[in-house]
């Protein structure tokens, strides 16, 4: 049985923060999902799975209004899914047996952590370095809250001056800090090793690289890339970092394939 479980939509980078923290812990993950649409089609749960549809109708007691990226949709969700996750979203981890439930992509990636089988120093090598990391792991959560506005805008046609607004210069303060952190040429975020700080700041990037695929949306609406190609001349220090962290090979089983389309997207 594996140590944790995780329903997600897929693909999904902010999976992936467990996924690699699970490589350098020793920590057995199993995955279940799809793409985001076709998850109107599975019941959420411990067991998630897909449901034919002709059952459609049996599981209508279990039916919820999706919200977050899934905004209307009829998703079905058991009682015990609600119990272990009580505000119905994913991606959404299990301890064995599902009455734990895990929420929020970077509360599981600590529980990797906590579980680790190895002496990989992923959450710190004392109280500070681990306060320290959980000061870059609270950060992201504000890069990412207008990040994931930001993409959802830009996939489903609602983008305004506003949003691109706000996710610029939430971008710009989280990639100024990392820019800091790093100077005058440290290879991590904390300490000496890699840790939680790199494994979030990686997948968080990766995901915001999605923006190059609506480069001509951005362009009709008269508004600029966040991502564009001065960014490596603006922040290089931080961008170094995230070449470095793709080249590796617990970072590079799950980003690799996934930053080389956008890569291809943004050519």
């Amino acid at each position: 049985m594996a140590d944790l479980r995780i329903f997600s939509y897929l693909p999904n980078p902010r999976v992936w923060k467990a996924t690699i923290a699970g490589r350098f812990a020793g920590v057995e993950i199993e995955i279940r999902g799809a793409p985001a649409k076709e998850l109107k089609g599975w019941l959420w749960d411990y067991n998630a799975a897909p449901v034919a549809s002709y059952e459609w109708h049996a599981y209508s007691p279990l039916a919820r209004t999706g919200r977050v990226g899934m905004t209307g949709e009829r998703l079905f969700k058991t009682e015990a899914f609600m119990d272990a996750h009580p505000f119905g979203n994913a991606p959404a981890a299990f301890a064995p047996g599902g009455k734990i439930g895990i929420f929020e992509s970077n509360s599981i990636m600590r529980a990797v952590a906590r579980l680790s089988k190895t002496d990989f120093p992923l959450y710190g090598q004392d109280a500070y370095e681990t306060s320290r990391i959980d000061s870059f792991l609270d950060v992201s959560l504000i890069f990412a809250r207008d990040a994931q506005i930001y993409l959802l805008a830009l996939s489903n046609g609602t983008l305004d001056a506003a949003i691109h607004a706000r996710a610029q210069e939430a971008f710009s303060i989280y990639a100024s800090g990392l820019e800091q952190a790093l100077s005058p040429a440290r290879g991590v975020l904390v300490g000496d090793n890699i840790s939680l700080a790199d494994i979030c700041f990686a997948t968080e990037f990766a995901l915001f690289m999605n923006e190059h695929c609506r480069a001509r949306q951005l362009e009709e609406l008269g508004l600029s890339r966040i991502l564009h190609r001065g960014v490596r001349n603006e922040y290089p220090r931080m961008m170094r970092h995230f070449g470095r962290l793709l080249r590796h090979e617990h970072f590079a089983a799950d980003l690799g394939p996934y930053v080389d389309k956008l890569s291809a997207a943004e050519a």
